[in-house]
């Protein structure tokens, strides 16, 4: 079974720019998601998408990822993530698409084992906290609005709850999964 681990990283984050090359324990948290995609060995294929140049080059040198480009018409504001999760999947072909979201960085990598088998049961699962996002090729190929998620969505307690979209969001993150600090 090929199945396929995605990272999608923007540019253009309205609420806190190049978001997904500020570091996380000390590594950008887009490199940081596809480090944990590319060492967990559930992949075929880890695949980075974004339409930049500098997130781009801050995972060029992994080893087992391939990144690409993403069209301008992929990359706006109001582009839902199915469209994305589809450009990844015609350039490599899949039984199984998985996307982790580097916005959340505390994310066991049991979790994909978890969004995938659920996914091969129903077609398209998604984790709570919205970390993991899984879909089957045949989903994918034939899903319908992408504004109207179908996935069958699953619990998880052991994801940090916060979407980081902020600097107050990432150092919230940091704070409290940091040993204790004390001046």
């Amino acid at each position: 079974m090929r199945i396929v681990g995605s990272v999608i990283a923007r540019a253009g984050s309205k609420r806190l720019p190049f978001k997904n090359l500020l570091p996380y324990k000390g590594v950008p948290l887009v490199r940081r998601a596809i480090l944990k995609l590319t060492e967990c060995k559930l992949f075929s294929d880890v695949v980075l998408s974004t339409d930049c140049e500098l997130i781009a080059r801050t995972c060029l040198d992994i080893e087992g990822v391939s990144i690409i480009r993403r069209p301008e018409s992929l990359a706006r504001d109001d582009t839902a993530s199915i469209p994305v999760f589809q450009h990844i999947a015609q350039r490599f072909p899949c039984d199984i698409h998985l996307n982790y979201n580097c916005n959340f960085p505390e994310c066991p990598s049991e979790i994909f084992n978890q969004a995938i088998s659920l996914a091969l049961e129903s077609g398209e699962s998604l984790s709570s906290p919205y970390a993991v996002w899984a879909q089957t090729n045949e989903c994918l190929e034939n899903y319908g609005n992408p504004f109207k998620i179908s996935a069958k969505v699953f619990p998880v307690i052991n994801v940090h709850p916060v979407d980081v979209h902020t600097l107050d969001d990432l150092i919230s993150v940091h704070i409290e999964n940091q040993p204790a600090f004390d001046w």
